[in-house]
């Protein structure tokens, strides 16, 4: 099955709300916080480009991304 592009943007944007919302409610922190610092990763990076399928995996998949991105385990992030 071939996604189109709006099918995939949508996904990326979903994912991404989801991540950041789950990150902030997990460091007590305000949305806009958790996006800008989400924004500033590879995770992100690597989430917005269509060609990686990240957006086909879950917000957990994408979210232990993030944490261990952060917590500099980039060991972790490689095998995540």
């Amino acid at each position: 099955m071939i996604l189109s592009n709006e099918t995939i943007r949508y996904s990326i944007d979903t994912l991404a709300a989801e991540v950041v919302e789950k990150y902030a409610i997990n460091n007590d922190m305000n949305l806009t916080d958790a996006l800008k610092l989400f924004m500033k990763t590879k995770t992100f990076d690597l989430l917005c480009d269509p060609e990686s399928f990240l957006y086909l995996e879950s917000v957990e998949y994408v979210y232990d991304m993030l944490e261990a991105e952060l917590e500099e385990d980039m060991e972790r992030w490689l095998e995540v």
